[in-house]
């Protein structure tokens, strides 16, 4: 059936209302072509370069036929530039001919919406190649985040791409989990923090950001990427809900769903998570895209779905709006011969529940949002052209000079004994380990080289990145650097590990880099698939680190992995240990930047590290029954707590206070027991007085965390509610005061209603989570307030110079 155009046209005004425009559209589309803007094709799955997902070759039946896919129009293209390396300006030719195809063969001429992955930057050969989220979480620096967030987002723009699958606001929880790397934080403020200037970053660029996955996804059993997830509804809603509720109202466009199933319900099909949670109780308006091959998933990998069009129902009916990465199953709805359809066990088998929905009602429901999203895009303004200006330089200096101020923020300096660091002008330098000369070490697994890269391994990197023994050599303060073939991560030979103790032996400090190869479905020890069975640094790390210890040599270790590890044994005998988690095309320059002192260390661990190789999942927001305890021998006691991490030059704190609504001030956390009063609808302020280093700059990140010792149900021991990074110049004294709303202190109770109650509370001040400068005893007064996802979210910091204050 062929309905003619409307002669005016009004979805193409931008002076009309968007739902003016979107309806108007609707009214004139046939079934297929609504159906056509519910799912995406990816161009290069077929390819060589298509190897990136494990299942994307068993979802074809045959071929996708790019003319015959978009005869009624097309909802997305997947990832045009990071499937396989394409240089910039061949790429934009080639996605703006795609695009006018597309255009030309609907009647409406609709474009698609393009997405990429952002990870660590835009994944693309030649793009910047920034920090990992959890150099992200390390900096305790949102407006920087934003900063770098920003940059990859005008890198998108200028490309011809519209939608980033970033941030992760997964709630890291078990450090077993592969996908520990692509997490912020183990903590639920901190990561909606940092992913919300993510967010709000990318958005200044014009870019669409994706939050993933929504929900659960990071509490997989047993650490095991994709596997069941069995958490209560409290946890959901006080751990990990939190930074999605933070970042929706930066004003979120698209969420991607969480592969996993909660207590048996895949969240592909779970229309109470989808529409009754995200929408009705969140207030989210725009699109649910399906992470990649999920809605067939239903079918191959859940058995929730008898067929492809089944799940296809499920999905579509629970709230997901675009089937993505590929045309699978949503073409199949595009049938008119049907007017209802079963949404349960799908084409046979028993139905768990006896729900029928009007599919046009449905496909109407998704269409219009995805037709929304566009025209929000622009995508449908009659000034719309898919052409981009060139050249394209994705990797200037500009954008690598941010990467390296993130990267340098970002390393975590967790031991320094007999003063060993920062290195000394000029001496000899043993620079060994399985990392020292590996580029690849700074790259997490959704980078470019990594995630596509190492598939076409004739093509050159595309951006310069310096290992860290290349770094060390190239260094101004003049080291001699002695750096002996590694060995591979996994691969260690005794002749690796000779040749390692052998530059040992003739050195004054030897610099030994161990840590992790990011890579994805096992293809690595950290990233997508690479799940870990212990804590324990994978392969022979740890003989070659206690080989170097034997030497006697000062041994400095320098981490680069996706997840904290067990190095409980060695950390004492260590002279130095330095964190860089995955930091990215500069992370080279900025660990020798730091090893040589010429950068002050201001990194604070977003995630502990373990005592011990086992006992997960355990992390600092552990309920008392989570701590060390009387009656188990375990003791799941971090050996470097959340938020901790040393500097060469640690501020010197002064004076700390509290005031509020009727509080009183207390400036000594040992002094007597005189509390102060918090309304249940007010707010309290702690000022902490700093001051700096006489000979150099430095930085301390003020942590405040809450402890509620009698609640209506078992709440963490503490939980962080106020952060501030402080800059102090050599000599320089500030006042920090943060004021702290009475909804930070909220919980989810028996009824599952979020509140703040009257009772005993403490505030613990202090430079990390194991550190206490101060603790105030409060008593929250007044009524009973229940509170929602439009709760205050986060402490207002103010920063004051007071040096020439007495």
């Amino acid at each position: 059936m062929t309905i003619p155009l409307p002669a005016d046209q009004i979805w193409r005004d931008p002076s009309v209302p968007v739902d003016d425009r979107v309806e108007a559209l609707l009214a004139a589309m046939t079934r297929a072509e609504k159906v056509s803007q519910l799912y995406g094709v990816w161009g290069g799955a077929d390819s060589a370069g298509g190897d990136v997902a494990p299942h994307q070759h068993d979802m074809s039946r045959e071929p996708v036929v790019f003319t015959e896919i978009i005869q009624d129009g097309l909802g997305q293209l997947t990832r045009p530039f990071g499937t396989a390396p394409v240089d910039p300006e061949q790429g934009a030719a080639s996605l703006a001919h795609s695009q006018r195809q597309i255009m030309a063969a609907n009647r409406f001429g609709i474009p698609a919406l393009v997405h990429e992955e952002c990870l660590t930057g835009l994944a693309a050969w030649q793009a910047t190649i920034f920090p990992s989220p959890l150099c992200w979480g390390a900096t305790f620096d949102p407006p920087l985040i934003e900063e770098m967030a920003a940059e990859i987002g005008r890198q998108m723009r200028v490309l011809g791409v519209h939608q980033g699958l970033s941030p992760v606001l997964d709630v890291a929880r078990d450090l077993r989990w592969g996908r520990i790397e692509e997490t912020i934080s183990e903590d639920p403020l901190l990561v909606g923090e940092i992913g919300t200037a993510y967010v709000t970053g990318l958005k200044s660029a014009g870019i669409i950001a994706t939050l993933k996955h929504f929900v659960g996804y990071s509490m997989s059993a047993a650490g095991r990427n994709l596997a069941p997830v069995s958490i209560g509804p409290r946890e959901i809603a006080d751990v990990l809900l939190p930074p999605f509720e933070r970042a929706l109202r930066a004003g979120v466009d698209s969420v991607m769903h969480s592969y996993t199933a909660l207590d048996g319900v895949p969240a592909a099909a779970d229309e109470h998570l989808l529409t009754g949670l995200l929408r009705g109780e969140l207030g989210f308006t725009g699109t649910v895209v399906a992470d990649y091959f999920a809605v067939a998933f239903l079918q191959t990998l859940h058995g929730v779905a008898g067929s492809e069009r089944a799940a296809a129902a499920l999905a579509l009916h629970a709230g997901i709006d675009v089937e993505l990465p590929t045309a699978h199953c949503y073409p199949l709805l595009a049938e008119e011969s049907a007017t209802s359809y079963d949404v349960s066990a799908g084409d046979s088998g028993p139905a768990p529940a006896d729900i029928e929905a009007d599919i046009e009602a449905d496909i109407d429901r998704a269409a219009r949002r995805v037709l929304a999203q566009k025209i929000r895009a622009g995508l449908l303004d009659p000034d719309y052209r898919p052409e981009q200006a060139g050249p394209f330089d994705l990797d200037h200096a500009a954008a690598r000079t941010l990467a390296r101020r993130v990267a340098q923020r970002s390393v975590v300096l967790l031991a320094n004994r007999g003063e060993t660091l920062p290195l000394a002008p000029g001496a000899r330098r043993a620079v060994v380990g399985p990392r020292a000369d590996e580029a690849t070490a700074m790259l997490g697994c959704y980078s470019f080289p990594v995630h596509v890269g190492v598939h076409y391994p004739d093509v050159p990197m595309g951006v310069p990145i310096a290992s860290l023994a290349e770094a060390l050599a190239a260094d101004p303060h003049g080291y001699t650097v002695v750096a002996p073939p590694g060995g591979h991560v996994m691969d260690l030979s005794d002749a690796d590990i000779a040749a390692a103790v052998a530059a040992a032996h003739d050195a004054d400090v030897v610099v030994a880099a161990v840590g992790d190869v990011a890579g994805l479905f096992g293809r690595g020890t950290s990233g997508e698939g690479c799940d870990a069975v212990d804590l324990r640094l994978p392969g022979r790390q740890e003989e070659l680190l206690e080989a170097l210890l034997a030497t006697g040599t000062p041994v400095v270790a320098v981490l680069l992995v996706g997840r904290p590890y067990d190095l409980s044994r060695q950390v004492d005998r260590l002279a130095g240990l330095v964190c860089g988690f995955f930091p990215g095309q500069e992370g080279g320059p900025a660990l020798a930047d730091v090893l040589s002192g010429r950068v002050n260390p201001s990194g604070k661990l977003p995630i502990g590290f373990p005592s011990g190789p086992g006992g997960q999942p355990s992390t600092y927001m552990g309920a008392p029954l989570a701590q060390r305890s009387e009656v188990s021998n375990v003791d799941p006691t971090a050996l470097f707590p959340f938020g901790f991490g040393l500097s060469y030059a640690p501020a010197t704190w002064g004076d700390i206070t509290i005031t509020g609504d009727a509080a009183a001030d207390k400036t000594d956390a040992t002094a007597a027991t005189a509390t102060a009063a918090w309304p249940t609808d007010g707010t309290v302020t702690i000022a902490v007085e700093l001051t700096g280093d006489r000979t150099r700059a430095t930085s301390e990140v003020v942590q405040v965390y809450l402890h509620d010792p009698v609640a209506e149900v078992a709440r963490a021991e503490q939980q962080l509610v106020a952060a501030a990074r402080v800059e102090l110049a050599p000599g320089q004294r500030r006042r920090v005061r943060l004021t702290l709303p009475a909804d930070l202190v909220s919980y989810t109770g028996r009824d599952l209603r979020r509140r703040v109650e009257a009772g005993a509370l403490e505030l613990r001040v202090g430079d990390s989570s194991a550190d206490r400068r101060a603790v105030f005893a409060l008593d929250m007064t007044g009524p009973t307030r229940f509170v929602g996802p439009d709760r205050a979210w986060g402490s207002t910091v103010v920063i004051d110079d007071v040096s020439a204050v007495r």
